[in-house]
């Protein structure tokens, strides 16, 4: 069994912890914030333990931060991954969004 780690936004030791324990790491608006962090190591962690998430209505990704989060901000989060993984749009959304449908696959 395979779960998520809904809106991630702790350090590599914990991702890394979570990770060993069968987790995916959930990613959202905060990996957009300037404070964040978690940009920092991001690229550390491969991009098939990775699923995108909105944390809808919190949490909206910059330039909404502050305001009321939606799923159509889901580009805004993959584009900041498309920085830190130096991978294309289109790739970041292949692997995050085949995790995601693996992710939820009856077992």
């Amino acid at each position: 069994m395979r779960g998520i780690f809904h809106c991630f936004s702790g350090n590599l030791e914990h991702a890394q912890h979570a990770i060993d324990l069968n987790f995916i790491l959930g990613i959202g608006g905060v990996v957009t914030f300037k404070n964040g962090k978690i940009d920092q190591f991001l690229n550390e962690i491969p991009l098939d333990k990775i699923v995108l998430e909105t944390d809808s209505p919190y949490l909206a990704p910059v330039p909404h931060r502050g305001k009321r989060n939606e799923s159509s901000y889901l580009d805004l989060v993959a584009g900041k991954l498309v920085d830190i993984y130096g991978k294309d749009f289109s790739e970041i959304d292949r692997i995050t969004t085949g995790n995601a449908r693996n992710l939820f696959k009856a077992e």
